[in-house]
């Protein structure tokens, strides 16, 4: 059986590296060169880091890893560190890696494993046989500054996996749409050489403002310090489509602002800032269904899979690929076409029964803390109660043993049985 990944960051080069080691045929298409820069936070949660170690990826010390220990809220003038649970289900640490080497790490790990990855060609639309089932990809090829070479290429395979990321050209092409119904969020962020490299945990700062708003309202989002570990630091910040000043904000503007009230040593400033700038788009709660089509599966960012909680997007990124691959290689196994599609008609439920009821909670959450009055009162009943705080940051990051083995589990787990959730399978009714 023939895969084709579109796409090779976290998702597309996961999907790739488990295709491969499962002795499908894949080819993943990256529309640039490794290594290459994405807007990220570059932290990796325990959920990350199990899927590292599941596809059996080396991230010690000296590949660039910088080991943390937990979250570090702050807000109020109050600190409170959550350390990461200790579970037999994930491990007990986070990492911070650049995504420029860690995605190059994963893409060549894919590669290692069989699966063959194409760079620079930038995916144009799919391809579809005379029933309108995916048979394949488009691709322009780009020369080296990332210029189209005037030669395109077409890439057909048995099943298309879509990874695309946020431009999602693929779902688009074959007309899959954004919802409206679902949150977006914009993230910014910038790397500052900093004696805040080295630090033990991921900084989470929940008192966010438009320094140009006189009534000094937080936005609903966080900003963030991560150390790199190599002498610089990740400084960005996140902020949720449900505010009513979203669509005015100028978000490096709210990030300099952010960046300045911070301590002169720590050195956030412009003569200490390494390289650009960056803003980038957070697709969150399946915010471009259905995640199956005949022949293609979405994954990642391409599907919508960024927690509006949180907007961590990595760790559900790759979880989405194993998944996917796994349903893939049970297609190959099946009997027939009809009975292939069937198996990978699945794919959906997989990811609604993993992502779907916190994706209904972090909807609910994002839609309260857009009231800058609500998301006063969060903060401040939060910083208050470090107890109640830890506990909501075990929802937030996903972070729970199944079956439940502490009174968290057993809470999270009734929690999620509440909650209706949220649909994967369906076109939304409007554009």
């Amino acid at each position: 059986m023939r895969a084709l990944v579109l796409g090779g960051g976290p998702a597309g080069a996961t999907a790739g590296y488990w295709l491969a080691a499962h002795g499908i045929r894949a080819t993943v298409l990256e529309k640039t060169a490794f290594p290459r820069e994405k807007v990220c936070g570059d932290g990796l949660t325990p959920r990350a880091v199990r899927e590292m170690q599941l596809m059996g990826l080396p991230h010690g010390p000296e590949l660039g890893y910088a080991r943390n220990r937990g979250l570090r809220l702050v807000a109020r003038r109050r600190t409170v560190e959550v350390p990461w649970p200790e579970l037999s289900d994930f491990p007990g640490y986070g990492l911070v890696r650049t995504r420029t080497g860690f995605d190059q790490q994963l893409a060549e790990h894919a590669r290692a494993a069989g699966a063959r990855v194409l760079e620079r060609r930038s995916v144009t639309g799919v391809l579809r046989d005379g029933t309108g089932r995916v048979v394949g990809a488009r691709a322009n090829v780009l020369d080296d500054a990332g210029r189209r070479t005037g030669e395109t290429e077409e890439h057909r395979a048995d099943v298309v996996l879509a990874a695309d990321g946020n431009s999602a050209r693929a779902a688009v092409s074959a007309g899959l749409h954004k919802r409206d119904d679902r949150p977006m969020g914009v993230a910014v962020r910038a790397y500052y050489e900093s004696p805040r490299s080295e630090l033990d945990w991921m900084e989470g700062w929940l008192e966010l403002t438009d320094g140009h708003d006189p009534r000094g309202a937080l936005l609903p989002g966080y900003g963030w310090v991560f150390g790199v570990g190599d002498g610089t630091a990740n400084v960005g910040l996140g902020i949720l489509d449900t505010s009513p000043a979203f669509g005015a904000l100028d978000y490096r503007r709210v990030l300099a602002g952010w960046t300045a009230s911070m301590p002169a040593e720590w050195t956030f400033d412009e003569e200490h800032r390494r390289g650009r700038v960056l803003g980038a788009a957070l697709p969150m709660a399946f915010n471009r269904t259905p995640h199956h089509v005949p022949g293609m599966l979405l994954l990642g960012d391409a599907a919508g899979l960024v927690s509006p909680f949180n907007g961590e997007g990595i760790s559900n990124a790759m979880e989405s690929a194993r998944y996917a691959a796994e349903h893939v290689v049970a297609a190959a196994a099946a009997n027939g076409p009809a009975q292939r599609e069937r198996v990978l008609a699945g794919y959906p439920d997989r990811v609604r029964q993993e992502w779907g009821a916190h994706f209904t909670q972090g909807r609910v959450l994002a839609q309260l803390i857009g009231s800058p009055a609500v998301m006063k009162a969060a903060v401040r009943t939060g910083m208050a109660v470090p107890a109640l705080m830890r506990f909501v940051v075990r929802v937030m990051t996903e972070l729970s043993d199944r079956p439940a083995a502490a009174w968290e589990d057993r809470v999270v787990a009734l929690l999620d049985a509440l909650t209706p959730p949220t649909d994967n399978t369906r076109p939304p009714k409007t554009r």
